[in-house]
């Protein structure tokens, strides 16, 4: 049995859908026997509508970057949690205030304040249909079971300068990765790499081999440790580190197929 796991934006969606050939190639993956599974930043509800769209079966989902892993049928198996005390004082950071929103999620709902015009989230809500829970700023620090805050900006340079300022100011409590214009910020050493391991472990397929798949810096964690693969669409810095980039997802399982 092998197993491969997958960035969601940027990797398996892209140009605003899933690829045939991606599709189909999941499809031969997983009635081969092989398991077959997302490692994303978004929320749990926000993949779950989209991969049923476009006919995208999986065997498990790692999403907040790590922050919440859960089998095929949406069991949690490992949830990590950020202190509403750290998450108010991230929130004051100045850099942090410029971003379109603050997105808290959890495990059944994402806490959405300080949204204003350039913000993702609802739009997205609405047209997926996933579960948003509107509070106020000030209801930040009565949060609770938070895994990850994420952030919204302008450009890909906003994002970078404030995961490296929130990365400098909090190194003991939390670890702020850049994906593109966002900002997604989980706690201290959790990353996309420790949650595969997590997955692995949870699941005894330690021994199995593993492929696994991306195209930006929270990337970069899981590309690293397991000698994994890129597509074509991501920056020469990604490109540099994979072992091998492909056109698209479902050229990398074909190829290993």
């Amino acid at each position: 049995m092998k197993i491969a796991a997958s960035d969601y934006d940027g990797t398996l969606f892209r140009a605003r859908t899933i690829s045939k050939v991606t599709v189909d190639g999941v499809k031969a993956w997983r009635a081969a026997g092989n398991k077959f599974g997302m490692v994303s930043g978004r929320d749990y509800g926000m993949l779950t509508p989209q991969l049923k769209h476009y006919g995208v079966e999986y065997d498990f989902i790692i999403s907040n970057n790590g922050g919440i892993i859960r089998d095929k049928s949406g069991n949690v198996l490992y949830q990590a949690n950020i202190d509403s005390r750290t998450l108010k004082a991230i929130s004051l950071e100045p850099l942090v205030k410029k971003s379109f929103h603050f997105a808290f999620s959890a495990k059944d709902t994402t806490y959405l304040c300080h949204e204003s015009e350039g913000s993702w989230i609802m739009r997205e809500a609405k047209e997926w249909d996933f579960p948003i829970t509107k509070i106020n700023e000030s209801e930040i620090l009565n949060l609770s079971g938070v895994h990850q805050f994420s952030l919204g900006f302008d450009d890909p340079k906003t994002s970078a300068e404030c995961a490296a300022v929130l990365n400098e100011k909090f190194p003991a409590q939390i670890r702020a990765y850049p994906n593109a214009k966002s900002v997604d910020i989980t706690p201290v050493g959790i990353s996309k790499r420790q949650g595969l391991e997590t997955l692995l472990s949870a699941m005894n397929w330690q021994d199995c081999p593993l492929y696994v798949i991306g195209d930006e810096m929270n990337d970069l964690p899981m590309i690293t440790a397991f000698g994994g693969y890129t597509v074509n669409t991501a920056r020469d810095e990604i490109k540099s580190q994979a072992c091998k980039v492909f056109d698209d997802v479902g050229e990398m399982l074909n190829f290993f197929l």
